[in-house]
């Protein structure tokens, strides 16, 4: 309707122009440096139409092959961006060397080039071709050297996927040259010296997380198997073992694996009541299997009062076979071997374990139920190794009523079946 109306005023307009001008078509002189120029005024309004289009020709003809080259460039980026995307989904789909092919193609044309160059070398690893990652690394590198950092990260961390500890060690240490500190470098090297069982070295460098937000599990999992190492030499000290424990991130020192190895180190080196203390207060914050069972394993100077807390727990625990097994070892501890019993029974007909059925064994020779007790270490032994034995084994035994024994059960199994001390 608008265009309609719009069509209609212009060819009113031009009807009532060409009336005027038919009656008269003016007249128009422009004089400059002695010429003289005479013309009517539609002639005028033709010359200026022309003048205008030509200076637009020229312009658009000037511009034209700087906007040609845009509109190529832009297709080439648009084809790279295609191929990149088809790359990844191809490499995400599991075909690395389709991924491959199409990630390489995509750099003509693309103008980040560096995540077709680190993608296209983990292609090339997950076929197993290490030279052609090591290329593609390299060229990285070459087209753009301001980004050595990452490319080196790439490549040290694809070594260590590769298992190649020593060259992941050799191309993080030049990322520690130029970048002290530097988080993932830091992290990329625990992994390795884990991965060599290089434990001391680990701990040196475990102080060093502390800038580090969140630590991950390959991390944790060295920082654990260090302290564990640690832990168990014979000339730790307490004032060594707590030195190196206040040096830990605490992220580190937060988790349940890491705390259960040192209060077990403190409990071994006399510090049973600060261990039992530590161990208390961590359940308190998560409820953990690793922190139970080593509550159990601890003993600090009042025994009895430990098995209480525990037996408090079970209230709302009734079923967690850790914690029965905990309970069973702590009744071992004041010797109250009937509840140990119960306790221990219970705990394997939830979940029979090796070290439960070790435990079960020795309760039972304790008990001089000699042959009972071989078939439980038997049992244990079993599941350690994951084998049969044509000797008798001991069964999971079924599940108490939940009572455990009480003073006269004990009694009278004591004197049925004397201790062996």
């Amino acid at each position: 309707m608008r265009v309609g109306l719009w069509a209609l005023a212009a060819i009113l307009l031009g009807a009532i122009l060409a009336h005027l001008l038919l009656q008269d078509r003016g007249y128009v002189l422009i004089t400059f440096l002695g010429y003289a120029i005479e013309m009517s005024v539609p002639a005028l309004v033709l010359v200026l139409g022309a003048a205008y289009f030509a200076i637009r020709l020229t312009i658009w003809l000037w511009r034209a092959p700087r906007q040609l080259g845009a509109a190529v460039a832009g297709v080439r980026v648009r084809r790279a961006g295609s191929k990149l995307t088809r790359g990844l989904i191809h490499m995400a789909e599991g075909d690395w060397s389709k991924g491959e092919r199409l990630l390489t193609q995509g750099l003509k044309g693309t103008e980040s080039p560096l995540i077709n160059y680190l993608m296209a070398a983990r292609a090339a690893q997950l076929q197993g071709s290490n030279e052609r990652r090591d290329d593609w690394l390299r060229l990285a590198y070459e087209e753009l050297p301001e980004a050595e950092t990452a490319v080196l990260l790439t490549q040290a961390e694809l070594q260590l996927e590769h298992d190649e500890y020593e060259r992941a060690l050799a191309t993080l240490s030049r990322i520690e040259e130029a970048h002290p500190g530097h988080p993932l470098a830091l992290e990329l090297l625990i992994r390795a010296h884990g991965a060599l069982e290089d434990w001391d070295q680990v701990l040196i460098l475990l102080p060093r997380l502390k800038t580090v937000r969140a630590q991950t599990g390959a991390v944790s999992t060295a920082a654990t198997a260090a302290l564990g190492h640690y832990a168990s030499r014979a000339d730790v000290s307490y004032d060594s073992l707590e030195r190196l424990w206040s040096s830990l991130p605490p992220g580190l020192r937060k988790r349940p694996d890491l705390s259960s190895i040192h209060a077990q180190a403190l409990g071994t080196l006399g510090h049973g009541d600060e261990a039992e203390k530590e161990l208390r207060q961590a359940l308190k914050g998560a409820w953990s299997e690793e922190l139970v069972l080593a509550y159990g394993a601890v003993r600090s100077s009042d025994s009895a009062r430990q098995l209480k807390r525990a037996e408090r727990w079970l209230k709302t625990h009734p079923e967690d076979a850790a914690l029965l097994l905990t309970t069973a070892r702590l009744c071992m501890a004041v010797e109250l071997w009937g509840k140990a019993r119960s306790y221990l029974e219970s705990s394997l007909a939830l979940d029979p374990r090796a070290d439960a059925y070790a435990l079960y064994g020795q309760l039972l020779r304790e008990l001089g139920e000699e042959d009972t007790a071989a078939s439980a270490f038997r049992s244990g032994l079993a599941l350690v190794t994951g084998g049969t034995s044509d000797l008798p084994a001991l069964g999971a035994p079924r599940a108490s009523d939940g009572r455990p024994a009480d003073d006269a059960d004990i009694k009278a199994e004591s004197a049925a079946t004397p201790a062996t001390r």
